[in-house]
């Protein structure tokens, strides 16, 4: 049997923003935006998120504007 049958065909993320009908993601709101970071500090692709292009491009920035007022860090301590 080939390696390509084997795959595991998935369903679909959907947007997390797009279902609860946010159109401008905020960077006040820390505790969404700690979902879209890893323990780590570095934040999360759209590939496993699943968010659309769009609003992986407003969290990427509010997450960014977020660390720089200090409401979420950088890294791990």
């Amino acid at each position: 049997m080939p390696r390509k049958d084997r795959r595991k065909k998935g369903k679909r993320k959907v947007c997390a923003f797009c279902v609860d009908k946010i159109e401008v993601v905020d960077y006040k709101d820390v505790g969404r935006l700690r979902k879209y970071i890893t323990d780590r500090g570095k934040i999360l692709p759209r590939r496993i998120t699943g968010n659309c292009a769009r609003h992986q491009r407003q969290l990427t920035r509010a997450i960014k504007r977020a660390r720089n007022i200090a409401l979420l860090p950088f890294t791990v301590e």
